[in-house]
């Protein structure tokens, strides 16, 4: 089969003929891959050394998977073969979805939504992270405002439809200002250029010195303590980038504020509970995607050659919206 493999010594992507995995687990399935969602966390792979797997040259990465199931393990249930599905990959596997065929295991695996699987591939890594942190951990439905820094990107960008879907009625992200009509359309009630403004002053002006219910933090580096910033009194906020730091966040104790940290891959490898929570995020984002509620409004479809290239470039620049792997192409 063809896949694009990755080389850690060179810190290369290569398209490759690799032989078709075989199942390594009695819960895995083999799945036929049409299309694979790119996100920054399968362009950092060059990060991955913390989780301690081997990595030889055969590695294939690509997390977001929407295929069709062509063989099953000897105690999967509920799956039948030639049923659509669409997944959120472990990346502690060797046989991820940038190739032609790749192996899952089937307790984390969803049903297709009815939408194109181009449409479907975008969204499990960025949709289903932006539905746990503002549903299961900041209760958004509950929220009347909202601070997310980097909406114009993929999980800022599912992350500001899912308030507008829950009846948020301030919802404030950062971008570039030629981005500002992009979250504008999605459903942001103020967009704020991060490079020509002073966001806390900002904020705090748009709410009228109170500050946030909650905030969300999709960008990394010095960006939580700028969401910690912009919180009101017993404000919210998750941290989906790296470890939250307290002690860097301004009266953090004093405002009662409280910090959240979320890694909806970490749910493969914590037992039933851990896959579970996969699972039900998915088929809750799953749900609103076919309903037409949440949309993904800018997708770049590209061919298998073309992946290596896109993963190197989305380490080194901010994409608005979605790369999405098509095998047809």
């Amino acid at each position: 089969m063809k896949a694009l493999t990755y080389h850690a010594a060179s810190d290369d992507f290569v398209v490759t003929q690799l032989d078709i995995p075989e199942l390594e687990t009695d819960y895995d399935v083999l799945v036929r891959v049409t299309a694979i969602g790119l996100n920054p966390v399968d362009a950092k792979i060059h990060l991955w050394k913390s989780l301690a797997f081997r990595m030889d040259d055969s590695f294939v990465p690509g997390l977001d998977v929407s295929g069709v199931i062509v063989a099953l393990g000897n105690k999967v249930t509920g799956w039948n073969i030639g049923d659509s599905v669409l997944y959120h990959g472990n990346m502690r596997r060797s046989h991820g979805g940038l190739a032609e065929y790749a192996i899952h295991d089937a307790r984390t695996l969803t049903r297709h939504p009815k939408v194109d699987s181009t449409i479907a591939a975008a969204t499990p890594c960025a949709g289903w992270t932006a539905m746990r942190a503002l549903v299961d951990r900041l209760a958004i439905e509950e929220q009347e405002s909202i601070f997310i820094a980097g909406g114009s990107g993929g999980v800022g960008s599912f992350a500001i439809q899912l308030a507008k879907y829950y009846g948020v009625g301030k919802i404030i992200t950062t971008c570039s200002e030629a981005n500002h009509d992009f979250v504008r359309m999605l459903g942001a009630t103020d967009a704020i250029d991060y490079r020509n403004a002073n966001v806390v002053d900002r904020v705090l002006m748009l709410t009228n010195g109170l500050g946030v219910d909650v905030s969300l933090d999709c960008v990394g580096g010095d960006s939580d303590i700028l969401c910690a910033s912009v919180l009101g009194f017993e404000g919210q906020m998750v941290e989906l980038v790296q470890p939250t730091r307290p002690e860097r966040y301004p009266d953090a104790f004093l405002k009662g504020l409280t910090f959240h940290q979320l890694s909806l891959g970490s749910g493969h490898v914590n037992g039933p509970t851990g896959m579970n929570d996969i699972v039900e995020t998915g088929e809750r984002f799953n749900m609103l995607l076919e309903k037409g509620m949440i949309t993904v409004p800018r997708i770049q479809v590209i061919s298998l050659s073309q992946a290596g290239d896109a993963l190197k470039q989305l380490r080194s620049q901010r994409t608005v919206g979605k790369i999405v792997v098509s095998l047809s192409r």
